[in-house]
């Protein structure tokens, strides 16, 4: 089955270390204003879409890049070792193309949930590219935190990967995992609720069924994409930072945010929500993060 275009604005496409990459962009006319990179989470089924209500709102004020993360989306799905230094290369590679565009000065970017912890290592190693970053629901802030492991370690199981990818049944599991039921069932958990977006639930139905579609997140599910050095890598970050999250659903435990209260630049948001907070609540969110620009820039 064909798959649309996850978001309404002209999509790209372009080699990179990363591999094939695919972003969406959106160049709002008059005064030149910093551009707003979105990057979406990592699950079965995650792409673009994940980062719409964003998009829409700020792509008539602003330029706005929104990334397909390598495996997901219109980006390359090829057999390959999916893991943290892939998408953050990605993230690296994109960012170069917004400075070749609109120049050197520095710009925004928000993320969502596991996407959160690449854009956090990529601020890190490049930190004068960004402004200000917004993490939605981010990873690596929970009650296992601090992760203080040797840079570049993850939480890879290899047996649980090499299960997932026995041939004789590899695409079975998958697609048990991607059927309509199944996809609902997690979108639930992740809302907290019966009510779902059901756009975004039709999008990851179609997205969740192209080819090469399972080897991200069987990565994924195995824990070689979740990082065990996060915790440093959080704490490296100069610039303002935002954290909304909700309280509803299976995504909820943020006790390791206690070390960033406090913290100068660090502010940190709590919406009665599910981990999709700019969808259940957009004009509430998008409200909060306006407010966060407009504090710590010279405005939104």
């Amino acid at each position: 089955m064909d798959l649309p275009n996850a978001l309404d604005a002209p999509r790209i496409e372009f080699s990179s270390p990363a591999g094939m990459l695919s972003y969406y962009r959106s160049d709002a006319p008059g005064p030149a204003a910093a551009p707003l990179l979105l990057v979406h989470s990592i699950n079965a089924a995650g792409t673009a879409y994940e980062m719409k209500p964003i998009f829409t709102h700020f792509a008539a004020k602003r330029p706005v890049y929104a990334i397909d993360l390598p495996g997901f989306g219109f980006s390359e799905r090829s057999d390959r070792p999916y893991d943290p230094r892939l998408m953050t290369d990605a993230i690296h590679a994109l960012a170069e193309r917004i400075h070749a565009d609109h120049g050197d000065a520095p710009f925004d970017a928000v993320a969502l949930s596991l996407g959160c912890e690449f854009l956090a290592r990529a601020a890190s190693e490049r930190p004068e590219r960004y402004r200000t970053l917004a993490l939605i629901s981010p990873t690596g802030l929970d009650k296992g935190a601090p992760y203080d492991d040797a840079p570049g370690t993850t939480r890879g199981m290899p047996w649980l990967y090499g299960f997932f990818r026995n041939p004789l049944w590899s695409q079975a599991i998958f697609d048990m995992l991607t059927s309509r039921p199944s996809i609902r069932y997690f979108l639930k958990k992740t809302y907290g609720r019966p009510e779902i977006d059901e756009d975004l639930f039709e999008y990851d139905y179609l997205t969740t069924h192209q080819p090469g579609a399972r080897h991200a997140p069987f990565r994924f599910v195995s824990g070689y994409l979740f990082s065990r050095d996060i915790t440093r890598i959080y704490r490296a970050l100069g610039m303002p930072v935002h954290v909304v999250h909700g309280n509803r659903g299976d995504f909820v435990d943020y006790s390791g945010l206690k070390e960033f209260v406090g913290r100068p630049n660090w502010s940190i948001e709590r919406m009665h929500t599910g981990a999709l907070p700019h969808f259940e609540q957009r004009d509430a969110f998008i409200r909060d993060y306006e407010s966060f620009l407009t504090r710590n820039t010279a405005g939104p």
